[in-house]
């Protein structure tokens, strides 16, 4: 691999061992925090971590209906891997799959009334965890800077896009 013209004689950057341990922590916690989540999911509701949030995003849309190509990146995942995970929350009665009324060309998916429901009797458990794991760990303060901090991040992630 060639070194861009600008970059030759000039040293690599690398962490300060301060930003390795922020850096080696915050990865820890993105590894630990979902897995912890979804034990609880499964344990009291046999859902998915995934699946609590493709339908929770569901249940927030008008109609309780979205198209399934905007559904996917809300879930973090590819188109085809959510329709399967969507196939699987349809033979438990929980979701459906229509045309869109508007454009056939797209698919949408649609909380049924007894996903809302199931949804509805899993969300008071998983709140429980999240309060309890995450957002009764920081005070008030230390919660609106990680807010800010997650917004600085993302809008990086954006614009690099």
């Amino acid at each position: 691999m060639s070194v861009p013209e600008e970059s030759k004689g000039t040293e690599p950057r690398w962490l300060t061992s301060d930003q390795l341990a922020a850096w080696r922590g915050f990865m820890k916690l993105l590894r630990r925090l979902p897995t912890a989540l979804e034990a609880q999911l499964q344990q009291d509701s046999k859902l998915s971590f995934v699946e609590y949030h493709v339908l929770a995003h569901l249940s927030d849309q008008p109609e309780r209906r979205m198209r399934m190509s905007e559904l996917a990146p809300l879930a973090d995942s590819e188109l085809s891997r959510l329709s399967h995970m969507v196939g699987r929350l349809e033979k438990r009665g929980f979701v459906r799959r229509e045309p869109d009324p508007h454009n056939g060309r797209y698919t949408q998916a649609i909380l049924t009334e007894a996903g809302y429901a199931y949804l509805a009797e899993a969300a008071p458990g998983h709140v429980a965890r999240v309060l309890d794991l995450f957002i009764d760990a920081l005070n008030p303060d230390e919660l609106r800077t990680l807010h800010r901090i997650s917004d600085k991040v993302l809008a990086r992630i954006d614009s690099a896009g």
